[in-house]
C-alpha cells in the first residue's frame, strides 16, 4: 500500500522565529510510502487476503487523516493487491479534488457546505456521507503554563474574535489574574474544517476570526509552535493531544456548566461543548461501483474495526449509530443529513440519522 502523505499547509508567520520554527517541522512532511506492514497490535476486521486489486484514493481533512491512515494500513493487510493512496489537504482542499472527480473518498471534519455541494452537483458527483467517529477540538497550551486551567466559551471568543486582532494581545486582558504575557495563538488554516467548527463553536460564526496568528492545516505545526512558546495557546483534533501529552497540556472549557477536560468518556457523553463534533468520511457513489473501494468504505464503518479508531485517540460511534450509518451505505442514501440545517453546532447525529 502507498501513503502519499501530503499535508496542504497554509502559514501565516508572525515573527522570524515562526518563520523558524514552521520550516523546521514541515521539512518532515515529506511523502512516505509503506506496504501495509505497520506496527498496529490490536486485531481489525482482517481475516485470510482476499482476491481484491485496484486502488483508492482517499484525502481530505488533516483530522480524519489518523483514522484514514490507520484504516488503510489494516485493509492492506487483508488486501494486498489494492494501492490506497492517502492524503491530507484540509476538508476544504479534499472536498475540492472530491467534487472535481479527483478522489474516491475524502476524510471532513465538518459537514460538507453548501458551496460544495453545488460544485459536486456541477460536476455530477454524488456521495454517500458517512461519520466514523466522535472527535473533541482540544485546546492547549504549553506545559509551563500553570494558570490557564480552565477557559470558559466568552474568554475564548474574546482570544479569538474579529474584534480581537491587533488589541487582544496579552493573557491578562483575558482574565485579570492571569499574568501580563504575551498571547501566542496557533490555529487551524481557513480550508481546515477544524477552523469552520472552531470559529462557529466560539465566535458564534463560521470562518470568521482574528487573522493574526500562526495558522496551518498541519496539527503538528500547532503541537510544535506551542511546545516552543512558553505563552502560546492552540486547538486541534483529540487525537493530537493524545499523541502529543508531553509537549502540550490541555485546557478544561466551561461551556456554562463548569469546567469539563476533554477526555473518551465526556466527548462520547457529550458533556465536553460546545467543542465535541463528529468525523466523516465521503465516498463518491461511483466509486462504490468498484468493489475495491466498497471494500474500504465499508471497512471503516465496520465494528470490528472500532479499535483502530480507539488506538489513534478517537472515539468510536454507539451501536445504534453505527448500524444506522450502515443502513446508509448499504441503500446507497446519497447527500447530507446536515443540509438545511444552518450550524451543525450542538446538532445531535443521532437524531438525523
Amino acid at each position: 500500500m502507498v501513503f502519499n502523505i501530503q499535508p496542504k499547509q497554509k502559514v501565516f508567520l508572525t515573527s522570524l522565529a515562526v518563520v523558524s520554527l514552521i520550516a523546521t517541522a514541515c521539512a518532515g512532511n515529506q511523502t512516505t510510502t509503506s506496504q501495509g506492514t505497520g506496527n498496529s497490535a490490536s486485531p481489525a476486521a482482517t481475516t485470510a487476503p482476499s482476491n481484491l486489486s485496484g486502488s483508492v484514493l482517499i484525502d481530505g481533512s488533516s483530522t480524519v487523516f489518523p483514522i484514514s491512515e490507520a484504516m488503510a494500513e489494516e485493509f492492506q493487510k487483508a488486501n494486498p493487491n489494492v494501492k490506497v493512496t492517502v492524503g491530507s489537504s484540509g476538508t476544504g482542499g479534499g472536498f475540492k479534488k472530491f467534487c472535481n472527480d479527483e478522489t474516491d473518498i475524502t476524510g471532513a471534519s465538518r459537514p460538507i457546505k453548501p458551496s460544495e455541494v453545488e460544485l459536486c452537483k456541477k460536476n455530477n458527483i454524488e456521495y454517500i456521507e458517512l461519520p466514523v467517529a466522535f472527535d473533541g477540538l482540544t485546546v492547549v497550551v504549553n506545559p509551563k503554563n500553570e494558570f490557564a486551567k480552565c477557559l470558559t466559551v466568552p474568554e475564548l471568543k474574546k482570544m479569538w474574535e474579529p474584534a480581537a486582532q491587533g488589541k487582544i494581545k496579552s493573557w491578562n486582558q483575558i482574565r485579570s489574574d492571569f499574568p501580563d504575557q504575551p498571547l501566542g495563538l496557533y490555529g487551524a488554516g481557513t480550508d481546515s474544517g477544524t477552523y469552520d467548527y472552531f470559529t462557529a463553536a466560539i465566535v458564534g460564526k463560521e470562518g470568521e476570526s482574528r487573522g493574526d496568528f500562526t495558522a496551518s492545516e498541519d496539527d503538528n505545526v500547532l503541537v510544535q509552535g506551542v511546545a516552543s512558546d512558553v505563552n502560546g495557546l492552540a486547538f486541534f483534533g483529540f487525537a493530537y493531544y493524545v499523541q502529543n501529552k508531553e509537549k502540550v497540556r490541555a485546557v478544561a472549557i466551561d461551556g456554562g456548566n463548569g469546567c469539563v477536560e476533554p477526555s473518551a468518556e465526556t466527548i462520547s457523553n457529550g458533556t465536553y461543548q460546545p467543542l465535541s463534533r463528529p468525523e466523516f468520511i465521503y465516498v463518491k457513489k461511483k466509486s462504490l461501483e468498484r468493489p475495491e473501494v466498497e471494500a474500504m468504505a465499508k471497512f471503516y464503518i465496520n465494528p470490528a474495526n472500532a479499535n483502530l479508531i480507539s488506538e489513534v485517540g478517537y472515539v468510536p460511534l454507539p451501536a445504534d449509530i453505527e448500524q444506522r450509518v450502515a443502513v446508509r451505505i448499504a441503500e446507497r442514501k446519497t447527500g447530507s443529513v446536515f443540509e438545511g440545517k444552518g450550524s451543525t453546532t450542538g446538532v445531535k447525529l443521532k437524531d438525523l440519522l
